[in-house]
């Protein structure tokens, strides 16, 4: 469904006005970053996390900005209560500017789009491309290559697309992360070569919890025939079982079907949090 209003700097605004001028070098040159959160019985859900997460991007691109992670809860609030929506996603979009006090903030309320609930049961397909993020802790603005190795995917009739570094190992994909296992150890890679995904950060929390070990380490393309399994994990997609990378096939192993029902179950749990919030 199509929203009315926006946020631009604690402002709610008609959605009409959710413009940038074509002169704004820092928005033409990507100066920025962002974060997507879910809404759920109209509250955000892991604020806390995608905020810090905000506030390490704009660091981490030395954007400058006047705002702090109540200001910016309070003016989602503000958005949500005159949007009045059950359900959404909330894309906040932070713009460089020259000084800190000119920086843009915009929050705007978007329909989400899940996977077909068969894609959690089948899994789904991906394809492999050679590309290395600059900066690949920062969730920053810089998306052409993941928009153009998306389009790829899609046109491919796949899901996304996995990063293949200069070592040939896998990183992530164009808006997901991966994670691979074997038995009951969850293998993800190296922190320093991915963006930790809010959702990846809780479904490893869970996993522990649920006598899973984690580990750290390169996931080489060349030796994927030697994991029970991967899957990926975003905001829409929670956990999303993987079955054919390229063109080798992947099995859904038993082990990751029992940790994406434990996860479901605490996801449960926490969305009803929020109905008495």
């Amino acid at each position: 469904m199509p929203f009315d209003f926006f946020s631009k700097n604690g402002s709610v605004l008609p959605m009409t006005d959710a413009v940038i001028p074509v002169s704004n070098i820092e928005y033409a040159y990507g100066f920025g970053v962002y974060e997507t959160i879910r809404v759920v019985h109209g509250k955000p859900v892991f604020l806390p996390e995608h905020l810090k997460r905000l506030m390490t991007s704009a660091a981490a691109i030395e954007l400058k900005h006047a705002l702090n992670e109540v200001m910016i809860g309070e003016w989602m609030t503000a958005l949500l209560t005159k949007i009045s929506a059950d359900t959404c996603n909330l894309k906040i979009l932070l713009i460089g500017a020259k000084t800190a006090e000119e920086a843009l903030l915009f929050i705007l309320p978007l329909t989400p789009k899940f996977p077909d609930k068969k894609l959690f049961r089948d899994g789904v397909a991906v394809i492999t491309t050679e590309y290395e993020r600059l900066l690949p802790n920062a969730k920053t603005l810089n998306m052409l290559p993941s928009y153009l190795f998306y389009k790829k995917a899609k046109e491919a009739g796949c899901h996304d697309a996995l990063l293949i570094d200069r070592s040939g190992n896998i990183t992530e994909g164009t808006g997901t992360n991966l994670l691979a296992m074997k038995n009951r150890t969850i293998i993800s890679p190296p922190k320093e070569a991915i963006l930790e995904g809010v959702m990846r950060s809780n479904v490893l929390k869970i996993a522990k919890k649920n006598g899973y070990d984690i580990q750290e380490e390169p996931i080489p393309l060349s030796n994927i025939s030697k994991y029970d399994g991967f899957f990926l994990t975003s905001t829409s997609n929670k956990i999303l079982p993987i079955h054919r990378i390229d063109n080798t096939v992947i099995k859904i192993p038993d082990t990751l079907k029992e940790l994406m029902k434990h996860f479901d179950a605490y996801l449960e749990t926490e969305y009803a949090r929020y109905i008495s919030v």
